[in-house]
């Protein structure tokens, strides 16, 4: 397996820099407005994401984009964006420790989503490892 092409080490990041996002966005809400906050991350992201882009000379025309490309694009940005609004909201309210664990229930719901939706094969590791997620999920929140 080629590691700089593993989804695994790509996924890990995700996770580890998810976990910073929850710690340094607790940070940030405190004594501000949690939409405020929501926009001035989206442009940080938007700033370092064009700088990427830059950096590895790899963008394109938007014009050559196929349109289903461009819907789902949308639908995802729309969803990301409400994500993020509940998500700061929740942190600003909550505590970091419970808030970001009940946000992770979305990787119970993207399994569900990924055999309804997309005909993804549920397997018995998926389901016992989704299940566990929502019961850790439960426990987080009641207790």
């Amino acid at each position: 397996m080629n590691l700089r092409e593993s989804w695994l080490l790509f996924a890990l990041g995700s996770a580890f820099f998810a976990a910073l996002t929850a710690l340094f966005g607790k940070m940030g809400v405190a004594g501000i407005n949690s939409n405020l906050a929501t926009f001035i991350r989206t442009i940080v992201i938007l700033l370092v994401t064009a700088g990427i882009l830059s950096l590895r000379n790899e963008w394109a025309r938007p014009t050559g984009l196929p349109v289903s490309s461009w819907v789902f694009l949308v639908l995802s940005g729309i969803a990301t964006g409400l994500s993020w609004l509940c998500y700061y909201r929740a942190l600003q309210l909550g505590p970091v420790s419970k808030v970001a664990p009940i946000d992770k229930l979305s990787v119970a719901m993207a399994i569900v989503l990924g055999v309804l939706l997309l005909g993804e094969q549920l397997s018995w590791s998926l389901a016992i490892g989704g299940g566990l997620i929502v019961a850790g999920a439960i426990v987080i929140a009641v207790f």
